[in-house]
């Protein structure tokens, strides 16, 4: 359990490109080869989050691009001298820890690549500790790695920023705008961290039972001491209990009223922590951006982007724009030929019997 003495918290620093070799393959991808149309690598296969491409940099002009012009902008801010592109105000958090089991006290520091933003020093520890040690963002290990994989996979360019689609036809730019524009107002939406029943700063509507209750006429627990009536807040997801003095999640759009454990703030959909608490909400539920859109329109299957055009092919429940229903291997179009579907992908004929 971590004490910390310095908390320090600062926007984002950005460092360069690393090149991360390919997680899945293990060595055995020669290097990232651009497919130029599908979002892999020639080589190996696959998908562009698999080989780690993006920059910190990259990252948060991504995320300062989807939150810029929505209710959340104020998490952006415009760089001088830059070329006017929003970029995300994340928030990192540097913990100092004092070692004293020498005879000159050194200091062991740890670096959260993201931190919610606007909390105490004890609540923002509070939250990082109920977060699995696998998943916190400490810079240097997996945790750090998995949030940067679900950024890519959860928040993919290619649904906020038709320059970086490949599959739009003419005309088909205009409606994409306009479907990015309505989701930015009609769903997303960023977690707000708080203790249960504070959240937007007090504006939960208070339902009887969770009404405040008089010290002096509050029931006694069998140790003597006043029971809390914190056990009136249940998380959405799990319906456990939530403890007064450990830190929820809050969603504006879902309605204050409504928390759940910070490990419980998931998509619908994958299940997977929506990363920095970025989240969609439609039908009573929270999704992560992919997902999301998704549950919209169609996504090729092909290129990964969605489809705007309402002539596409079907085949078992997945989608292609008509000049990516193609062959993985040989590239070859199969429209009105014989295919096979492994793993989501088609293969022709020939190819299938040569795997």
């Amino acid at each position: 359990q971590l004490c910390p003495a310095l908390l320090q918290m600062s926007g984002s620093q950005p460092q360069g490109v690393r090149a991360v070799p390919c997680l899945r393959c293990r060595g055995l991808c020669t290097g990232f080869e651009p497919h130029s149309w599908r979002k892999i690598c020639k080589s190996c296969k696959c998908s562009q989050e698999e080989h780690g491409l993006s920059s910190e940099l990259d990252d948060d002009r991504k995320v300062g691009r989807l939150l810029s012009g929505s209710r959340h902008a104020s998490l952006t801010a415009r760089l001088k001298g830059g070329d006017g592109a929003r970029l995300y105000k994340r928030n990192r958090m540097i913990v100092t820890n004092p070692n004293i089991s020498g005879k000159d006290p050194t200091f062991d520091t740890i670096t959260y690549e993201w931190a919610p933003p606007g909390l105490t020093q004890k609540l923002a520890m509070q939250y990082m500790e109920l977060v699995p040690k696998e998943l916190q963002p400490v810079a240097g290990t997996e945790g750090a790695l998995q949030r940067r994989r679900r950024l890519a996979r959860q928040l993919p360019l290619h649904d906020q920023d038709p320059a970086q689609c490949r599959g739009l036809a003419e005309g088909e730019q205009q409606l994409m705008q306009d479907f990015v524009k309505r989701y930015k107002a009609e769903a997303l939406g960023v977690g707000e961290v708080a203790l249960p029943g504070q959240g937007g700063g007090g504006k939960e509507e208070e339902k009887p039972q969770e009404k405040s209750i008089d010290p002096s006429t509050a029931p006694e627990s069998p140790n003597g001491t006043l029971e809390s009536t914190a056990g009136n807040y249940r998380c959405e997801s799990c319906r456990q209990p939530l403890p007064g003095d450990c830190p929820v999640v809050f969603a504006e759009r879902a309605g204050y009223s409504r928390q759940w454990h910070p490990a419980c703030f998931v998509c619908c959909r994958c299940r997977e922590p929506l990363v920095d608490l970025i989240y969609f909400w439609k039908s009573g539920a929270a999704w992560c951006g992919r997902h999301y859109c998704e549950s919209l329109r169609p996504r090729c299957a092909g290129c990964d982007e969605i489809i705007f055009s309402e002539d596409y092919q079907q085949v078992e429940g997945l989608a292609w724009h008509h000049k990516h229903f193609a062959c993985v291997e040989c590239e070859t179009l199969l429209t009105g030929k014989p295919f096979t579907l492994a793993n989501a992908s088609l293969l022709c004929s020939t190819c299938s019997q040569s795997r």
